[in-house]
C-alpha cells in the first residue's frame, strides 16, 4: 500500500500556486509532477527505488536536457512534501548526506545513468576532517572562530589538506612537517606554495599552543613575494567609464524582469559611490536605507563590523527612485526584506548573483571579453572608488594622508594598511602627486643652508 495519501489530488495544485511560475512553465511542470505522483502512488514509500522507476519512465519521453531542467521542480516538490508531512524524508537529501555531495544535480545524473550504484559510488567525497589530523584541525578552526575570526579561507585550506591526507594514508605516521612538504609538492603552482606556507604557519602555531616543546619554525615569505609579482593589477575605472557602465545598466534588456535594469544601475551606483563589496550589496535590507538622513547601514560584514555610511545627495536621489519603482513593482515593504529584490523569485539576490549580473553589464559595456575571466572584476569598482577619491582630494588641494583614516573607516577595513593596498598608482594620480611635490616640496631643494 502506498504512503502517498492525496485523495483530492490537490497537493500539486497547492504547490504550483505557491511557486509563482509563468503559465508556460506551469503546464510543463504540472505534467512532470503528475507523472511523479502516479509512480509514487504505486510504491509503498518515496525512496530511491521509486525514483529509479520514475526516471526510467520519464526518460523514455523527454530529452536529457529537458529532464535536467525539470528535476529542479521535483527537488522543491520533495522538500514541500516533507514540510506538509506527506513523506518522512527527502530521498535525494538522504543520498547527498550519504555520499557527502553538496548539490542535487549530480545525484539525479547518477540515478539516471546505466549503472546507478557505480555512478553514486564515484560521487563519494571524503568525510570532512576524517584524516589523522582531523580532530586537531577542527578544534583549531573552532578556537579561531570563538576568538572572533571568520576563518573561512583558512578553514577551506585545512579541508583541502585533510582530503589530501585521507587520500594518502601512508602519511598517517609521518611528522607534521613531512605531511606539509608532501602537500606542497602535490601541486606545482606558485599560489599553492603560498597557501601551503600559510597553512604550515597556522598548524605549527596551533601545535605549539598545545605542546610548547615544539617551537614554531621561521616563516618563509619568499613564495608570497613571488606570487605577488604575478597578481593581476586591479582595473581602475575612470568617472567616464563608470558613467558608461551606468548607461549600459539602464538600457539592459530584460523583458521578463522589468525591474532588473534599475536594479543593476543602483547596484553599480552603491558599489562605486559607497565602495560596497558584493556581499554587502546582497545583504542590504530595505530598512538599512535611511533616505531622511541620507545614510545606509552595512551590518556585520567583514571583520564583524557594522558601519553607517553617509551618501551624497545624488546617490540618495538615485536610491529613492529605485525604492519607488521597487514598491510599485510589488516588492515587499518589510524592513528586513532584501533591498535588491528579485520580482520573480520574491527573494533577495545572493552575492554570486550580484557578481554575475554586474559582470554581464561590464561585458555588455565592452570592459570585459564575451567569455573568460580576463578583464575587470566587480571588486575593481571598490578599488576605483579609492583611487578616484584620492585623485579628487589632490585636485581640491586636500592632503590625502590626513583623510586616509576616514577613508579606511568608510571602507570597513580593519586597519589603514588594508586601505593602502587599494591605492593603485595611475598616471593621473602620479601626475597630481608630482604637481603637489613641485608646488610644495620642490622649494626645499633650492633653499640655501644658513649657518
Amino acid at each position: 500500500m502506498s504512503a502517498w495519501h492525496d485523495p483530492d489530488r490537490k497537493v500539486i495544485d497547492t504547490f504550483l500556486e505557491t511557486s509563482r511560475l509563468q503559465p508556460k512553465s506551469r503546464s510543463t511542470y504540472y505534467r512532470f509532477l503528475r507523472s511523479f505522483e502516479e509512480v509514487a502512488q504505486r510504491h509503498p514509500t518515496v525512496d530511491r527505488r521509486m525514483l529509479d522507476a520514475w526516471l526510467k519512465k520519464i526518460g523514455k519521453r523527454y530529452q536529457p536536457s529537458t529532464l535536467w531542467s525539470c528535476v529542479r521542480i521535483i527537488d522543491r516538490f520533495l522538500d514541500h512534501l516533507v514540510e506538509i508531512e506527506l513523506i518522512a524524508g527527502n530521498p535525494i537529501a538522504a543520498l547527498r548526506n550519504r555520499y557527502n555531495v553538496k548539490l542535487n544535480k549530480p545525484i539525479w545524473r547518477a540515478l539516471a545513468s546505466t549503472n546507478p550504484d557505480e555512478a553514486l559510488a564515484a560521487l563519494q567525497r571524503p568525510t570532512p576532517y576524517g584524516s589523522i589530523l582531523g580532530d586537531f584541525m577542527r578544534d583549531h578552526v573552532v578556537l579561531m572562530r570563538n576568538r572572533g575570526y571568520q576563518y573561512k579561507k583558512q578553514a577551506y585550506g585545512l579541508l583541502q589538506f585533510d582530503r589530501f591526507l585521507q587520500a594518502n594514508p601512508e602519511l598517517a605516521e609521518a611528522p607534521l612537517e613531512t605531511m606539509l612538504t608532501c602537500w606542497e609538492g602535490a601541486k606545482p603552482s606558485r599560489n599553492h606554495a603560498v597557501e601551503c606556507q600559510l597553512l604550515s604557519r597556522s598548524l605549527i602555531k596551533a601545535r605549539y599552543r598545545l605542546d610548547p616543546s615544539t617551537p614554531p619554525k621561521r616563516f618563509n615569505a619568499q613564495p608570497i613575494r613571488e606570487a605577488t609579482k604575478e597578481y593581476r593589477r586591479p582595473h581602475i575605472f575612470s568617472p567616464t567609464d563608470v558613467q558608461h557602465m551606468l548607461d549600459t545598466a539602464r538600457s539592459y534588456p530584460s523583458a521578463r524582469t522589468p525591474l532588473l535594469p534599475l536594479t543593476l544601475y543602483t547596484m553599480i551606483v552603491l558599489a562605486y559611490c559607497a565602495g560596497l563589496r558584493r556581499s554587502e550589496l546582497a545583504r542590504l535590507d530595505l530598512g538599512d536605507a535611511d533616505l531622511q538622513s541620507g545614510t545606509i547601514t552595512i551590518r556585520e560584514t567583514k571583520f564583524y563590523k557594522t558601519r553607517i555610511l553617509p551618501l551624497s545627495d545624488s546617490v540618495v536621489v538615485e536610491l529613492r527612485a529605485y525604492l519607488d519603482v521597487r514598491r510599485r513593482a510589488g516588492g515587499s515593504q518589510d524592513p528586513q526584506s532584501g533591498l535588491f529584490w528579485h520580482p520573480r523569485l520574491n527573494h533577495r539576490y545572493c552575492p554570486e548573483a550580484v557578481s554575475q549580473m554586474i559582470t554581464k553589464v561590464m561585458r555588455r559595456a565592452g570592459f570585459k571579453t564575451i567569455s573568460g575571466r580576463t578583464g575587470p572584476r566587480v571588486h575593481d569598482l571598490r578599488h576605483s572608488m579609492v583611487v578616484n577619491r584620492i585623485l579628487q582630494w589632490y585636485q581640491s588641494g586636500i592632503n590625502p594622508q590626513e583623510k586616509l583614516h576616514f577613508l579606511s573607516t568608510y571602507m570597513g577595513h580593519g586597519s589603514i594598511h588594508s586601505t593602502l593596498a587599494y591605492i593603485t598608482v595611475t598616471q593621473e594620480l602620479l601626475q597630481e602627486a608630482s604637481e603637489r611635490f613641485r608646488s610644495v616640496g620642490a622649494r626645499c631643494l633650492t633653499m640655501e643652508a644658513h649657518p
